[in-house]
């Protein structure tokens, strides 16, 4: 058994992260868990709920520190050692602010620690309007990525995952499958892709200042948080039509975004103290003021178009639509105390892929949330676990296809290591625990692992392009972004250079 420290014990590591890891303790896959935070964000023994019921964490305090930093400070640095070698420490989970992912892991990986990386890979403050710093996100990635070369000549064994769940889905997998048989049967690669993500977390005007959490006064937002993931999720389905023998070497990357102060010309002060009683006293700014401290901000939605390329010729559209303020379903004036999954934040997704004149295919996931409203059937469009994909074929073309298939939820649900694997968000994140713990047990080999750091540098570079065409349009430059999909060599590890391996 593996002993783990989670850094960063938030509302999303409570959540997801450390109810996996107190089921790996049940398994038999971990020993013991502990904590760190910065001092303040959470108490010295962490309430977390269990699959058993409530479970306490105990977390040691850190002083705070600058985002950016490239190295820990001393004292920081010191603690963090010091628990290392008291508990014996096998694993870290980095489940922090983004912009604090790459400096823990860095540290992580000098020690030969296994490290399980929350999304994104990282983030630079103000990178939707420094292009300094938005391309930094990528060039922070490929520094990382040497890194981690590097320690797997001193450590063989060492690994670092990232915590991308789609890549766990089984409707994911169906598509992957799906591409794949195409692209065999055809040579006809991904054409076209579609995708929209809505998670409707809406924060009134003077919320957008006064509220921290997933706030956007970091310069970044939407694209840096839930938006990794469809920037993980899009080259993870091309890579799957591979077996055509046409790869893209480049992106052209174009996006255009609603930032806070935007959001004032929609609905503005005099619009939400007629829709809230109690707004106008609670409300401490006019639209002028909030447009002035709203300045600088970063995104809530973005539409962002993207061309794959091959040697100057478009192998792929695809355009990505993110959206924070997107269908809601809050009807208080008062903040959510848990904003997490607060402030009627509703999750919904749809995925439609083109493979040329031979394959469309549709994934819909239209969710409300949980209520009496929906107890008949969870599973239905407007069930808070809705999700189907559908299947059209060219049987025209080859008889034997099949013109029209519906998967539902119980076509979607499958095995996965022993486990029943249903089509969900939050079973697909303790898929990812699982395989991690896994691994650190030997019970699973390095080229089995669906989400290895090495095969993520496409998304950073969608990621690290989103922001460059933000930040460009924002110091009044072109907002087109080009970016080569092809590292060096010495940014990946030998074992693994080449394309990506498909994995169940």
């Amino acid at each position: 058994m593996k002993n783990l420290l989670v850094i960063g014990v938030g509302p999303h590591a409570r959540r997801s992260h450390l109810p996996a890891l107190a089921a790996g303790q049940r398994d038999g896959l971990v020993g013991t868990i502990c904590g760190v935070d910065v001092l303040g964000a959470a108490s010295v023994l962490t309430v977390f709920d269990s699959d058993d019921g409530p479970r306490d964490l105990p977390v040691t305090p850190i002083e705070p520190f600058p985002a950016g930093e490239h190295t820990l400070p001393d004292a920081v640095r010191q603690t963090l050692d010091a628990l290392v070698a008291r508990r014996s420490i096998d694993a870290v989970v980095v489940a922090t602010e983004p912009a604090f992912h790459m400096v823990y892991a860095r540290w992580a990986l000098e020690r030969g620690l296994n490290i399980l990386l929350d999304k994104p890979l990282g983030v630079r403050a103000n990178a939707s309007t420094d292009p300094a710093q938005a391309g930094a996100i990528l060039t922070d990635v490929d520094d990382l990525l040497t890194r981690y070369d590097r320690a797997r000549q001193h450590h063989p064994d060492v690994v670092v995952s990232v915590q991308s769940q789609r890549r766990y889905h089984p409707a994911f997998w169906r598509l992957r499958d799906l591409i794949a048989e195409i692209a065999e049967a055809t040579g006809c690669p991904v054409t076209s892709v579609q995708s929209f993500h809505s998670d409707g977390q809406w924060r009134l005007p003077d919320e957008l200042l006064d509220l921290d959490y997933h706030g956007y006064g970091r310069g970044y937002g939407k694209c840096a948080h839930s938006g990794y993931h469809f920037f993980d999720i899009i080259p993870w389905l091309l890579a799957a039509g591979d077996a055509s023998g046409k790869m893209a070497d480049a992106v052209r990357v174009h996006a255009e975004v609603t930032r806070p102060a935007d959001l004032l010309a929609q609905l503005g002060v005099a619009d939400y103290e007629r829709l809230f009683d109690g707004f106008a006293a609670r409300n401490r700014y006019t639209d002028a003021e909030l447009r002035a401290g709203l300045d600088g901000f970063g995104e809530v939605d973005a539409g962002i178009s993207m061309a794959f390329t091959s040697a100057g010729h478009t192998l792929t559209l695809a355009t990505l639509n993110l959206f924070h303020n997107g269908f809601s379903q809050r009807g208080n004036l008062a903040p959510a105390a848990a904003l997490y999954k607060g402030n009627g934040r509703v999750r919904q997704e749809t995925h439609i892929i083109q493979q040329g004149p031979f394959q469309a295919l549709h994934l819909h996931s239209l969710q409300t949330l949980e209520d009496d409203s929906c107890a008949g059937d969870r599973y239905a469009v407007g069930g808070d676990q809705h999700i189907e994909v559908h299947v059209f074929r060219n049987n025209r073309f080859r008889p034997d296809w099949k013109p029209y298939t519906r998967l539902g939820r119980d076509d979607l649900t499958t095995t996965a290591d022993g486990h029943l694997a249903t089509p969900t968000q939050q079973s697909s994140r303790r898929r990812s625990m699982h395989e991690f713990l896994l691994y650190l047990n030997g019970r699973r080999d390095r080229h089995q692992m669906r989400s290895d750091l090495t095969t993520h540098r496409t998304a950073a570079a969608l990621m690290a392009g989103t922001y460059l065409s933000m930040a460009h349009r924002f110091s009044g430059t072109s907002p087109e972004a080009t970016l080569s999909l092809a590292p060096t060599l010495a940014a990946l590890p030998a074992q693994v250079r080449g394309r990506e391996v498909i994995v169940r």
